[in-house]
C-alpha cells in the first residue's frame, strides 16, 4: 500500500511486461526515415547551389583588384602631372604594365590567377591600353577581363571611379 513516504509509490508498468504486452515499441517507420533523408538531400542540394563558383570568384577578385590598381595609378598620375597608362600584355602573356609611373612604384604587373586575360575594346589606334591621367576628365574607358568562359567589365565613365560590372550582351566583344 502506497504511503506518502518517498519511494513507496507503485512501480510503473514496463512495456512488454504485464499490462503493456499488446503494445509494440514505438520507432521510425521506413517511410519516415525516407522523408527525413529526402529533406536532408534537398537541403544539401540547395546549399551546393548557393556556393559561389570558384572561377567566378577568382575573376571577381581580379576585377576588384584591377579597379583598385587603376584608381591608385590615376591618383598618382594626377599627383605627379604625368600621363599614366595601363597596358595589358599581349597574348599569351598573363600580365600587364603601367607606363608613366615612377620606377619605385609598388604597382604590380601580374595577375593573381594565370588564366586571366584582358582586352581593351574600342582602343584608339596607336594608343595602347587605358589612359589614366593626368587630366581630371577622361574619355569613358573599359577593360574586359576573361577567365575560361566568364567575363567581367572594369569600366569608368571618365569622371567616376573604375567599377566592376557583369558584361552584358549589348557591350560584349569577340575579344582575343
Amino acid at each position: 500500500m502506497p504511503t506518502s513516504a518517498p519511494g513507496s509509490e507503485a512501480p510503473l508498468p514496463r512495456p512488454g511486461l504485464g499490462e503493456g504486452r499488446g503494445r509494440r515499441a514505438r520507432g521510425c517507420t521506413l517511410i519516415e526515415l525516407m522523408v527525413v533523408l529526402m529533406v536532408v538531400a534537398i537541403g544539401a542540394g540547395l546549399v551546393a547551389l548557393a556556393l559561389p563558383d570558384p572561377a567566378s570568384r577568382r575573376l571577381e577578385r581580379e576585377a576588384d583588384r584591377l579597379a583598385a590598381l587603376l584608381e591608385l595609378a590615376r591618383a598618382e598620375s594626377r599627383a605627379t602631372a604625368l600621363p599614366v597608362r595601363w597596358v595589358p600584355a599581349e597574348a599569351p602573356a598573363t600580365g600587364f604594365r603601367f607606363t608613366g609611373v615612377r620606377r619605385d612604384s609598388p604597382l604590380p604587373d601580374r595577375w593573381l590567377d594565370d588564366g586571366v586575360r584582358a582586352d581593351v575594346p574600342g582602343r584608339v589606334a596607336g594608343v595602347p591600353g587605358v589612359v589614366l591621367g593626368p587630366q581630371a576628365i577622361l574619355p569613358p574607358q573599359r577593360i574586359v577581363l576573361r577567365l575560361d568562359d566568364r567575363r567581367l567589365e572594369v569600366a569608368s565613365d571618365g569622371l567616376g571611379p573604375f567599377t566592376v560590372r557583369p558584361l552584358s550582351a549589348t557591350n560584349s566583344t569577340g575579344g582575343s
